[in-house]
């Protein structure tokens, strides 16, 4: 398989192309430099050369113009020169198949995952909650288990603290204390996670990896884009958003070993957000996934401005390395400096720390592996130029791009299935229709009022209650009617018996 063409060495000693094997590229890279130096160009050129190999790519656009790989780009007379200096015969002005995301679904196909997907130690860094608010969450998640409570947007996580709240002391018998105050803390956060929008990112039809890692028909890699660039403002979403997806194709993905290329390209850009505060804990797991992901076929690219944004422990992972200029004006800068000369592999033609600081742009210090996966000798190198568009595009491009997506029947439209909010809103309505129906009634006051089987043959023989009542009226006026006439005959009769006998 042809290696991908980076540029060419312009070190003293060496004029030759600087080349990253496919077959390494799994092998992890670093992007790093200041501010204007070129690294986004960089990152283009890589992802369409891992494109056109076959390799899908994942990356995010945090400025708004990695999305020009979506564009072929447009000749120039500097761009030329620059072409023929270094030689690529066969350059030519294309798009890379593109498909756009975005968490907020405005600037590319929703991405969502679900609330028991990224689980409860990415969910409270995003929500920004302490230790003890962190083991609330978790009681959260264990108690949504045990009573088979799908927990799929926000909704069901707001659902599931009412009833914790609710049965606060039960639950805490049985799981561990859980406080009101923490309760609120965690309601509040979810306020204002909501407020800013991030509540759109759960939910479903949740994201499937393998619409990250489709090929085209023409067997080129497709390079998906992440709109970031309102992401960025929120970082602990942003970072946690990529960890949790790294963590995904951690566990999903099996282990296939050294390939002849990586079956995806993994692009993490603005790197230190990711580990800035990140607890023990959760650095470790970082270490963990990008250690081993490798096996499972992945290449993690960070970008960066500093080599030491990146922990000593992961960097040590780092086989293919990309040093744009770093200006040495504070002692910040100057350890920067030396952090990265000193990890390079030496060349007796290059002072690396004097080098960092006079690369112009688009020029970089470039290491990758070669043969038998040893680190080549570090180059100064001037950086192939993309064959896309250097910058971004219009709105109406984009729609136009996202119109001819294979994934957006897929996405676009949201799904709300029956879930824990939706459940337990059943059961507090069967609550209150139980508590409003009145109590069951005795035979005996049915009776009495009645009703039961004698007031049913009341009502067949003398009708409703108001028939009732004129018919019993009627009837005592007839009573005493009857009984009127009765009594006169019978005192007419006495009387008559009385006057005869005197007769």
């Amino acid at each position: 398989m042809d290696p991908i063409f980076v540029g060419k060495a312009i070190t003293t000693e060496t004029s030759g192309d600087v080349v990253l094997l496919p077959k390494y590229g799994n092998r992890h890279g670093l992007v790093a430099g200041a501010t204007g130096t070129g690294k986004t160009v960089t990152l283009m050129t890589l992802a369409e050369g891992f494109s056109r190999i076959g390799v899908p790519v994942f990356l995010a656009d945090v400025k708004g113009d990695v999305a020009g790989l979506a564009m072929a780009g447009t000749a120039s007379e500097k761009l030329q020169q620059r072409i023929d200096l270094m030689g690529i015969a066969d350059y030519r002005n294309e798009a890379a198949p593109v498909v756009f995301w975005d968490l907020w679904g405005k600037r590319g196909h929703p991405v969502r995952t679900t609330v028991s997907e990224i689980g409860p130690t990415l969910l409270a860094r995003i929500l920004e909650l302490n230790d003890t608010q962190s083991g609330v969450l978790d009681i959260l998640f264990k108690l949504a288990d045990d009573r088979g409570l799908l927990l799929l947007d926000l909704d069901d996580l707001r659902a599931l603290l009412g009833l914790v709240a609710e049965e606060r002391k039960d639950i805490s018998t049985s799981y561990g204390l859980v406080s009101a105050p923490s309760i609120g803390a965690i309601q509040r956060s979810l306020l204002r996670l909501e407020q800013e929008g991030a509540d759109m990112f759960f939910g479903e039809p949740a994201l499937e990896l393998a619409d990250l890692m489709r090929t085209t028909t023409d067997g080129r890699g497709v390079i998906g884009i992440l709109a970031a660039d309102q992401l960025i403002l929120k970082p602990k979403l942003y970072s946690s958003f990529l960890l949790w997806l790294l963590s995904e194709l951690f566990e999903t993905l099996p282990e296939v070993g050294d390939l002849d290329k990586p079956r995806l390209v993994f692009v993490f850009d603005e790197a230190h957000l990711l580990f800035d505060d990140a607890p023990a804990a959760l650095r470790q797991r970082i270490e963990q996934v990008v250690r081993l992901i490798r096996s499972k076929g992945v290449g993690v690219y960070f970008c960066s401005q500093f080599p030491d944004d990146v922990p000593d422990e992961i960097l040590g992972q780092m086989g293919n390395r990309f040093q744009h200029a770093l200006r040495a004006f504070t002692p910040r800068d100057q350890k920067a400096v030396k952090t990265a000369a000193e990890t390079f592999v030496t060349n007796p033609d290059l002072d690396v720390a004097k080098t960092i600081g006079q690369l112009g742009v688009g020029e970089a210090l470039v290491s990758t592996l070669q043969d038998k996966g040893i680190p080549m000798p570090v180059e100064k190198t001037l950086i192939a130029p993309p064959r896309c568009r250097m910058g971004a595009i219009t709105d109406a491009e984009r729609a136009q791009v996202r119109a001819g997506s294979p994934v957006g029947m897929k996405y676009d439209t949201a799904i709300d299935r029956e879930s824990a909010a939706e459940l337990l809103a059943k059961k507090a309505e069967a609550k209150v229709t139980q508590a409003e129906a009145p109590p069951a009634r005795t035979r005996e006051e049915d009776d009495a009022e009645g009703g039961g089987f004698g007031g049913a043959v009341k009502d067949a023989v003398f009708g409703t209650k108001r028939r009732q009542g004129m018919i019993e009226t009627m009837a005592k006026q007839t009573t005493r009617t009857i009984g009127s006439k009765l009594g006169n005959q019978i005192v007419r009769g006495i009387l008559g018996s009385i006057f005869g006998g005197k007769r």
